[in-house]
């Protein structure tokens, strides 16, 4: 039996609310290996301070990184983009991959719930 190309194309799932509690959540069920990272930041960054302050830079930055790592074909571009950056002995190389890099991570911040 002929497998349709619908059915090995991976399902990218959609972003969730744009709240600590959703993203979590979304985190737990679609990217774990975020999941302690996640948590120890939260720990050191609101938890342990009791500052609720820098709870919008927080989801803001879990929002990107949930955002690239839902998606296994842009998440190994990037880190594709940023390793080649660091190996890279040529100055102009590096600064225009970390820059391709800079930009998807830029765009993935526009992301709305549901996309």
């Amino acid at each position: 039996m002929v497998a349709h190309a619908a059915e090995l194309d991976p399902v990218v799932p959609p972003m969730p609310e744009r709240t600590p509690k959703a993203l979590r959540e979304a985190i737990a069920e679609h990217t774990p290996k975020l999941l302690p990272d996640f948590d120890e930041h939260w720990k050191w960054a609101i938890a342990d301070t009791f500052d609720l302050g820098p709870v919008p830079a927080f989801v803001a930055f879990w929002w990107g990184e949930y955002a690239i790592a839902r998606d296994s074909e842009l998440d190994a571009h990037v880190h594709d983009l940023e390793h080649r950056a660091a190996e890279s002995t040529e100055t102009a190389e590096a600064k225009a991959l970390l820059e391709e890099a800079s930009k998807i991570r830029y765009r993935v911040r526009e992301l709305e719930p549901g996309e």
